[in-house]
C-alpha cells in the first residue's frame, strides 16, 4: 500500500467513526465505544460532566442548540482565542457546531464562522443545529483540514478542538492553515499531542487512532511544523490534569503516560513584520 493509500485509509477510518457518533447522537445516546469520540465516559449527565471538565461554563452548554455539544473536545479553544468583534473564525473539525455557535456569540453579527469538517453526517448534523439556532452568519463546509475549501487570507483566527492529532498529514494541515490566515491572524487549538514516543502497537491501533489518542505528535515536532509552516511565536502549553480525563478514554490500556491534551497557540507574520524580516525565507506574506 502506499503512502497516499495509507493516509486514505486512516481518514476513511476516521471518517466513519465519527459519522457513527454524529448517528448514535441523533437517536439520543452518545457512540458505543468510549475511545470513539474523544472525551466519551459512562458518568451521568456526560455531556455536561465532560463539557465542563474541559473548560466550558454552564452557560456555555446552554447558549447552543441542543444535540450541539458531543463531548468531543479535549479542551476550550476559546480560552486562548481572545477573539473579537467582527473577526473572521474558522473552526476546523467543526462537528456538530459547539465551538463555531460559541465562537458566534463573541464576533457577533459583524462576524463570520466557517465550520470544516470531513464527515457529511457531521456536516448535516451541524447546519440543522445552525438552522435551530438561528446562527445566519455561521456555515459549514465539507472538505478536509488539510485542503481547506476556504479562500487565501481569509481568516482572523483558526480554531480547532482535538481534531489535528487524527490527521495522517499535520505539516500539510499547519500550511493550509497558514494559507488561510490572514497576516497577522492566529491559531488557538486544544489537541492531543505526545509527551513521549508511543509504543509501535499504540500508533498501529486503529480505535485508539479515531479516539484522538494514536496520532497525537511529539510536542517538539507539532513546534518544528509550525516553524515550517512559516509561524512564529509559537506557544505549546501541556496540560498535565488533562492525563485524568485520557485515561477514561481508553481505560486499561496506559496510553495517558504518553499523551496528554494542550493549548497550541502561534501567529503568521504579519505585514510589519514582513518588512523587518521575520519572514524573510517565506513567500507567504501579502
Amino acid at each position: 500500500m502506499s503512502e497516499q493509500q495509507e493516509m486514505d485509509a486512516l481518514r476513511q477510518n476516521v471518517r466513519e467513526s465519527y459519522a457513527k457518533v454524529a448517528e448514535a447522537s441523533n437517536e439520543g445516546a452518545c457512540c458505543g465505544e468510549v475511545s470513539s469520540c474523544c472525551g466519551v465516559s459512562d458518568d451521568d449527565a456526560i455531556n455536561t460532566l465532560i463539557s465542563t471538565r474541559l473548560g466550558y461554563s454552564e452557560d456555555d452548554l446552554n447558549t447552543v442548540p441542543e444535540g450541539a455539544d458531543m463531548g468531543l473536545g479535549c479542551g476550550n479553544p476559546r480560552a486562548i482565542a481572545s477573539l473579537k468583534e467582527g473577526e473572521v473564525v474558522v473552526d476546523l473539525g467543526s462537528g456538530g457546531g459547539f465551538d463555531a455557535f460559541l465562537s458566534a456569540r463573541e464576533v457577533g453579527e459583524t462576524g463570520q464562522v466557517i465550520g470544516v469538517d470531513m464527515t457529511p453526517t457531521m456536516i448535516s448534523k451541524a447546519r440543522k443545529n445552525a438552522e435551530k439556532g438561528k446562527f445566519a452568519h455561521v456555515e459549514f463546509r465539507l472538505g478536509e483540514i488539510e485542503h481547506l475549501p476556504i479562500a487565501d487570507n481569509t481568516a482572523d483566527i483558526i480554531i480547532s478542538n482535538c481534531v489535528i492529532n487524527l490527521s495522517p498529514d499535520k505539516q500539510q494541515v499547519f500550511l493550509d492553515a497558514f494559507r488561510v490566515l490572514k497576516p497577522g491572524g492566529r491559531l488557538a487549538i486544544s489537541d492531543v499531542v505526545a509527551s513521549a514516543e508511543m509504543p509501535e502497537d499504540m500508533k498501529n491501533d486503529p480505535i485508539l487512532h479515531a479516539g484522538c489518542m494514536a496520532g497525537a505528535e511529539l510536542i517538539d515536532d507539532i513546534h518544528t511544523m509550525l516553524e515550517q509552516a512559516g509561524f512564529v511565536d509559537i506557544r505549546i502549553t501541556p496540560k498535565d490534569e488533562s492525563r485524568e480525563f485520557i485515561k477514561d478514554w481508553a481505560p486499561g490500556s496506559g496510553v495517558e503516560d504518553y499523551v496528554l491534551s494542550a493549548y497550541i497557540e502561534a501567529v503568521k507574520p504579519s505585514a510589519a513584520d514582513c518588512e523587518t524580516g521575520v519572514c524573510a525565507t517565506w513567500n507567504t506574506c501579502d
